[in-house]
C-alpha cells in the first residue's frame, strides 16, 4: 500500500513538473509579446475616415517607451517618466488610457505636444497661432448611430511638421468648432479624433466628461496597421457575413 502511494505521488509530481515548464514558456511568450505589441479593436467612428468601426489594429508598445499602462497587467509603478521614453510626433495615431477612467482605452490622433497652444476657430484647427489648411477631398457616405446614411465632406489637413491626414467635417458652427485656447502642460498631450464633429477628445475637459489633456504616462502605444476589418453594423443576415469582411483594409498602414 505504501509503495503504491509513493509511486502515485511520484507520478503526480512528474505530471505537475511536466505541466509547469510548458505553462512557464507560454506565460513568458504571452508577456513578452504583449509588451512588444498588442491588437486593439475600434468600436466607434470618432477616428473616421482614417479608422473604421470594426477595424482590428496592431499597436506597438515600444514606440514611446514603457509605462505602467504599456506593460502587461499594468504591473509597473506609477511614474511621470517612461522607460526609454520618446514623445510622439504630431499626427501619430495612439492608444491611451482615459485620464478620468484609466481602465478604458481610447484611440485618437496626437495634435498637440507639451507647450503647444491649440484652439478651434470656426471649425478650423489653430496650433501656435497658425490656422491649419483644409483641402477639400470629396465626400463619403457615413452611417450614423440611428441607422441613416448621409454624405459627409472629407478634407486633408496638414499638421506642423508635415503630417497630412484626412478629416470629416459636417458643420462649422458646432459646440466644439470655437474653443478657448488650450496650452498643453508639460508631460501631457492634446488628442483629437479625425471625425471632428463626432469625437469626444481633449477639447472637452475631464471634469466635463471629456478627455482633457492626456498624461504621457497614459500612452499605451502607437497604432501601426489594420490587421483586418469587419463591417458588423451591416452584416445583417448570415448570408452577408462573408461580404461584411473589408478585405481591402487588411494590412493597411495607419496614417
Amino acid at each position: 500500500m505504501g509503495h503504491a502511494f509513493r509511486r502515485a505521488s511520484a507520478w503526480m509530481r512528474a505530471g505537475v513538473a511536466g505541466l509547469i515548464e510548458p505553462l512557464l514558456v507560454i506565460g513568458a511568450v504571452m508577456i513578452s509579446t504583449s509588451a512588444i505589441a498588442q491588437p486593439f479593436y475600434v468600436p466607434s467612428g470618432s477616428m473616421e475616415p482614417s479608422l473604421a468601426i470594426g477595424d482590428y489594429l496592431m499597436v506597438t508598445k515600444y514606440s514611446y517607451g514603457y509605462s505602467r499602462y504599456s506593460v502587461p497587467f499594468d504591473l509597473a509603478p506609477a511614474s511621470d517618466k517612461r522607460l526609454f521614453e520618446r514623445l510622439p510626433d504630431r499626427g501619430d495615431v495612439a492608444v491611451f488610457r482615459v485620464p478620468s477612467h484609466p481602465k478604458v482605452n481610447y484611440i485618437k490622433r496626437v495634435i498637440g505636444l507639451p507647450g503647444d497652444r491649440i484652439r478651434m476657430q470656426g471649425g478650423h484647427l489653430v496650433i501656435n497661432d497658425r490656422q491649419l489648411p483644409l483641402v477639400a477631398d470629396g465626400e463619403s457616405m457615413v452611417e450614423f448611430g440611428d441607422g441613416h446614411e448621409a454624405p459627409v465632406a472629407r478634407y486633408r489637413e496638414t499638421l506642423p511638421g508635415g503630417v497630412e491626414h484626412a478629416v470629416y467635417k459636417m458643420r462649422w458652427d458646432g459646440p466644439l468648432d470655437d474653443t478657448p485656447e488650450f496650452t498643453v502642460p508639460p508631460g501631457h498631450l492634446f488628442m483629437m479624433g479625425d471625425n471632428r464633429d463626432d469625437s469626444l477628445d481633449s477639447r472637452v475637459a475631464a471634469r466635463d466628461g471629456g478627455v482633457g489633456f492626456v498624461p504621457v504616462e497614459n500612452l499605451v502605444g502607437k497604432a501601426r496597421w489594420v490587421l483586418g476589418s469587419y463591417d458588423y453594423l451591416n452584416m445583417g443576415l448570415p448570408a452577408n457575413w462573408i461580404t461584411a469582411l473589408r478585405t481591402e483594409r487588411t494590412f493597411a498602414r495607419i496614417e
